[in-house]
């Protein structure tokens, strides 16, 4: 099986945003550098648990992530405003988030359009378009 782009594109971004964060000055590690750390770290823990959840929790999952990645854009705008990523640094990791939100928009639209491929593909006695009987599918994907 091959890995989701996502996934592979967020641990790009982890591996360049970790160095990066550790060489903020002393008075902007313990707050900004942490914030974005985490923020980073939670956004990748989140686009796992939506990989392994069930279909109907998957949308609230991605809905999680999405306000997250946002959260980053905007500790990440504090660094360059503050002078603490230089402008090339900004728009190089504006770059990979931008990509990851690309990604991110393109997983949720594609659940978006499955239910409302469900909801016209006739009869169906269960929420969320499965036919009694029916297992739930769950996407499987490797994260490395």
């Amino acid at each position: 099986m091959q890995q989701s782009p996502i996934f592979a594109k967020t641990y790009d971004l982890l591996l360049w945003l970790i160095p990066t964060t550790t060489k903020f000055p002393r008075e902007h590690r313990f707050v900004l550098a942490k914030s974005v750390q985490e923020t980073a770290l939670r956004f990748q823990e989140t686009l796992i648990e939506a990989g392994l959840a069930a279909a109907r929790s998957k949308p609230a999952r991605l809905a999680e992530a999405d306000v997250l990645l946002t959260k980053l854009r905007f500790y990440l705008r504090i660094c360059l405003d503050l002078s603490i990523i230089t402008p090339r640094q900004d728009q190089h990791v504006a770059e990979m988030v931008t990509e990851v939100g690309r990604l991110l928009g393109g997983w949720r639209e594609s659940l978006t359009e499955g239910d409302q491929r469900g909801a016209r593909s006739g009869d169906r006695s269960q929420p969320g378009g499965a036919r009694s009987g029916d297992r739930p599918q769950q996407e499987s994907f490797t994260l490395a």
